[in-house]
């Protein structure tokens, strides 16, 4: 087997050519992050690369072996070259100016004082954990959805299969599902003091200020201030509440974005792939970036809603019409509130306006603001659906089944 130049070509390039672009892995750079950032000796670090490298001349190999070209073997490069080569590719990618605003370097946010923040290897658990988000997701389905169904009387109805034509499956699955006369016609034809006397003030001060157990939703002035959300940013430890919301948001998502392939295609099947995965990019950065504070109030105004979709859709499936009406009603005003006016008006405008006052702008804030801007646009356009089923439920033209088949399950969180 003789792979196509369209592959090889690249990456003989890259070997051929990074020893004139890119320094070896002695030179000394401007971009010192990286060994920083993952608490990794010197030694550690070149370990780590060496690894890599050795993988990368095995790889192209196993290219060269396969091509049967001896000329190939001069593209093989020494470890040290390939590690300077992948050393500086991780420096320019985790450069502090991307991330960061101009006054601050990753070091700031080291764990000290107190103080803690979140680093990107907490974020390597989501993906084991959206396995596991799939392991409770068969079990719920197949031992208590299933029989829950069976109690309330529902039943699968029995599909007959339709006769196999490649000409029609390349049409619905690429131009339209629901096609007009035309193209009937046309088909038909082909077929983000004293020092102890101060100890004892400040200790009085915090237990003064320490909230009840009533008071620990409300308790950060952030939540109710959106001005606070960048106080003293980028220094903000964050909180254990915010990093399990992180951790199981972004494994959900992830879960999300895996189950997405085995699931039913819905009408916005490329808006959902679009909405997973800016999501997830947009926490992904919020969490590198310390960006907690305003990354939770994003989570928040998008989960508030879910819940009132999710209750709809099994009522719906119950046969309770008038309740799965009155909740589809109750989910598109929280809908619109949330994602239509608190989450431009407040949410966009804290992370638009506010952060100029404290920091100089960077990549990231403009980087943030852009995701956030996609999801907003996939708000209005999941907003129309919902006008759309609302005014056809209201004046009688459609039923309540409309709401299973045309929104499917969190793909409008």
């Amino acid at each position: 087997m003789v792979l196509p130049k369209v592959i090889t070509a690249p990456i003989k390039f890259v070997f051929c050519y990074s020893r004139y672009v890119l320094p070896s892995a002695d030179s000394k750079s401007p971009f010192l992050f990286s060994e920083k950032y993952f608490s990794q000796s010197q030694e550690q670090s070149q370990e780590h690369l060496r690894n890599t490298s050795f993988l990368i001349n095995y790889y192209y190999s196993i290219i060269i072996i396969l091509n049967r070209d001896p000329s190939d073997v001069c593209f093989i490069f020494s470890f040290d070259r390939v590690c300077g080569m992948i050393e500086t590719i991780s420096e320019w990618f985790w450069w502090d100016r991307l991330w960061l605003p101009f006054n601050l370097t990753w070091t700031d946010l080291e764990d000290k004082d107190g103080r803690v923040y979140g680093k990107v290897s907490d974020l390597y658990i989501t993906l084991p954990y959206s396995m596991g988000f799939l392991i409770i997701r068969y079990i719920f389905e197949r031992f208590v959805a299933t029989p829950l169904a069976a109690f309330l009387g529902l039943r699968e109805k029995t599909k007959q299969n339709v006769e196999y034509n490649a000409i029609l499956e390349h049409y619905y699955a690429s131009r339209s599902k629901t096609p007009g006369k035309v193209d009937i016609t046309g088909l038909s034809k082909k077929c983000g003091w004293s020092s102890r006397h101060m100890e004892r003030w400040f200790r009085r001060r915090r237990n003064q200020e320490r909230p009840g157990v009533l008071k620990k939703f409300r308790e950060k002035p952030w939540f109710y201030n959106l001005r606070e959300v960048w106080t003293a940013y980028p220094k903000q430890s964050i909180l254990e509440s915010q990093y399990w919301y992180y951790i199981l948001e972004m494994s959900f998502y992830w879960s999300l974005l895996l189950s997405i392939t085995f699931d039913v295609k819905r009408k916005d099947f490329k808006e959902q792939i679009i909405h997973h995965l800016a999501t997830l990019t947009l926490l992904a950065f919020s969490w590198c970036a310390n960006y907690i504070r305003v990354g939770t109030l994003v989570m928040l105004v998008h989960d508030s809603s879910d819940v009132f979709l999710e209750s709809a859709k099994v009522l719906n499936y119950a046969k309770w019409e008038k309740t799965c009406n009155s909740l589809f009603a109750l989910f598109a005003v929280v809908f619109m509130v949330t994602r239509l006016i608190i989450f431009p008006f407040w949410i966009i405008h804290c992370t638009w306006v506010y952060p100029p006052d404290h920091y100089p702008v960077f990549f990231g804030y403009y980087f943030f603001n852009a995701m956030l801007g996609i999801l907003l646009m996939l708000h209005i356009f999941w907003a129309y659906l919902i006008v759309s089923m609302l005014k056809k439920l209201l004046f009688g033209s459609v039923s309540s089944d409309w709401i299973c088949h045309k929104l499917p399950s969190k793909s409008l969180s």
